[in-house]
């Protein structure tokens, strides 16, 4: 690849979480990637400030205005992308005008995961069901009606029934939400506050 617009610190060494939530913390920033991680090749700064563009303002690349486009195309190319590159996230040719995925662009997916705003967090969620499960064990230990119209091994059962589906739950989420899982990032089906 041609000239970079900067050039870094450290090539071979890793990256600080603080140094990648530094960087990850522009939604812009994540669109980038979530583009990258969908298509592994390197992409002309047109075509991606086109879809980033499309995502931001929540249209079809094809319905995004010359001014929409612009005006991401010039932060991309002026701020972001260069910031970037700085950090080993992604390759930018600047002269090109090409942006390339490195190895660090694949393994930033953990920290990417997005909890949405108008969901609970999940280890509330397991506390609740923590404790709920004590105190059902304990009400059974005290042999309080009606819990003992069941036995305790039904009640075991619910209980480990109901963790395992929970936990699956979970999976299943967490899943759909890492970077590059789908056609559009997570924040876009889910909202988000940035």
């Amino acid at each position: 690849m041609a000239q970079r617009h900067t050039t870094r610190p450290d090539d071979s060494g890793t990256l600080s979480k603080g140094e990648i939530f530094e960087v990850l913390r522009n939604q812009r920033r994540r669109y980038v990637l979530q583009y990258l991680k969908q298509d592994s090749r390197p992409v002309e700064l047109g075509d991606l400030a086109q879809q980033v563009a499309a995502w931001e303002y929540e249209t079809t690349p094809e319905r995004v205005t010359p001014e929409q486009r612009k005006r991401v195309y010039t932060t991309l190319q002026q701020t972001h992308l260069p910031k970037m590159d700085q950090s080993g996230i992604l390759l930018f040719d600047s002269d090109n005008g090409v942006i390339e995925a490195t190895e660090r662009t694949q393994d930033l997916s953990i920290y990417l995961e997005i909890v949405p705003g108008h969901e609970f967090a999940w280890r509330e969620l397991y506390l609740s069901l923590g404790a709920i499960s004590c105190a059902l064990v304990a009400a059974l230990w005290l042999e309080i009606y009606p819990l003992t119209m069941f036995s305790n091994l039904t009640w075991t059962g619910i209980i480990a029934v109901t963790v395992t589906t929970t936990a699956a739950v979970h999976i299943y989420h967490e899943r759909n939400m890492r970077l590059g899982h789908g056609d559009q990032p997570p924040e876009l089906s889910y909202g988000s506050d940035d």
